[in-house]
């Protein structure tokens, strides 16, 4: 028996148990017809230990190597249920094999195992296909109940949270930091953004970044490590009220969650605690309510007038609106009927109508200062909206 302490990177405590697999026997035998019937491919039924309890793999007959043979399925199945997908490795006779675990609960009792030495066409599957045949045979799994979709998915999420985390380190180390307080800076506006915009996603991303950095310089200070974080929830509960959170509903949720950082003491659970408050924070925006989306287009538009000059893409004004760059555009498009583009563009005209007639300023002049790249495309777009180039909309209107 092996238990959970013993798989890698396992938040579900995940334990291998010795079972008898006769109970799934029945539902094994549809799932082997189907998959057969699907790719030409057999696979079997095993055990923790890889010792076969249902099926003929494909290369039995000519396989001397039984005990090296069942130490490659284990694998399959240990490597299975470590990155929550189904795993692919060589056995010993060079075949490729692949398979996915038999759980129940949380109790991993054994699994399918499948290999392309298997029948004539399956043996010229190209790759495309290979992975297909590889992804159905958990999906078939699935449908029959022989294992825990929702476990294998906890280990994906902590799998990849483990290579964002190693990635985080790695660029950590080629950047020269001088302080924990620098790196919290640095990432401040963009964490800010994200919480005022409702993107939970970068704002996870963010502070994962911050946790990183903050625990790699300061790993040996941990009353510094808390003080930093309480100084993130503070400017995140900030930002949160100035979009539109309850400040009073945000004091209380996030009172006795104050309280208990004292008592913690390890790593995991200082980073489970800050992404629990992340979340409580932003549970307590409610910007379509509380907080007018006129306010935050102003900001936008004012940004757009001062900066019509400059080349404004559409995720900047966005970040200064405090919106995602999808919802910004969809706003854009409700409130004044025109894309992000088509707006930019009506503006730089309306500027240049402007300077045209009451100016001396060369067309070239207010071509550039109006942000268009070169005069022939001003005169174009100017002329889409103004219904007339822009040298003769000067002498007409200031003939008026």
């Amino acid at each position: 028996m092996m238990n959970s302490s013993d798989v890698p990177g396992n938040p579900a405590a995940v334990a291998y148990v010795v079972s008898d697999l006769a109970h799934v026997l029945d539902a094994y035998r549809a799932l082997a017809t189907e998959y057969q019937q699907r790719w030409a491919l057999t696979c079997v039924l095993c055990d923790v230990d890889g010792r076969l309890a249902a099926g003929q793999p494909a290369c039995a007959d000519d396989c001397a190597c039984a005990a090296s043979c069942a130490a490659a399925r284990r694998r399959a199945i240990e490597e299975s249920v470590r990155w929550g997908e189904p795993s692919v490795l060589l056995c010993p006779q060079d075949n490729l094999l692949w398979g996915v675990p038999l759980i129940e609960n949380t109790h991993v009792i054994g699994g399918l195992i499948s290999t392309r030495a298997d029948a004539p066409r399956a043996v010229d599957l190209p790759p495309r296909d290979t992975h297909k045949a590889v992804l159905d045979l958990l999906e078939l799994a699935t449908q029959a109940n022989l294992t825990n979709p929702a476990l294998l998915a906890l280990q994906r999420m902590s799998t990849q949270r483990e290579g964002e985390r190693a990635k985080a380190i790695h660029q950590l180390k080629g950047q020269n930091y001088e302080s924990i307080r620098e790196i919290y800076l640095t990432e401040e506006p963009a964490l800010i953004a994200a919480i005022k915009g409702g993107d939970r996603r970068a704002a996870r991303g963010i502070i994962n970044r911050v946790l990183v950095g903050i625990y790699y310089l300061g790993r040996d200070r941990p009353l510094l490590l808390k003080s930093f974080l309480l100084e993130l929830v503070v400017m995140m509960s900030r930002s949160a009220v100035e979009a539109g959170a309850d400040p009073a509903e945000l004091l209380g949720a996030n009172y006795s969650s104050l309280a208990d950082l004292a008592n913690i003491g390890d790593e995991e659970t200082l980073s489970a605690w800050l992404v629990a408050m992340l979340e409580r924070i932003m549970d307590a925006i409610k910007i379509n309510q509380h907080y007018p989306i006129g306010v935050m287009l102003g900001r936008a538009m004012q940004h757009m007038q001062q900066h019509l000059g400059n080349d404004l893409s559409r995720d900047e004004v966005a970040a200064v609106a405090c919106l995602s760059p999808s919802h910004f555009s969809r706003v854009i498009k409700q409130v004044y009927g025109q894309s992000y583009t088509e707006l930019l563009a009506q503006m730089r005209v309306d500027r240049a109508r402007e300077l045209l007639v009451r100016t001396e300023k060369s067309l070239i002049q207010i071509c550039l200062e109006c942000g268009f790249s070169d005069q022939s495309y001003f005169t174009k777009v100017f002329q889409k909206h103004a219904g007339r180039p822009p040298g003769e909309y000067r002498r007409l209107n200031r003939a008026l």
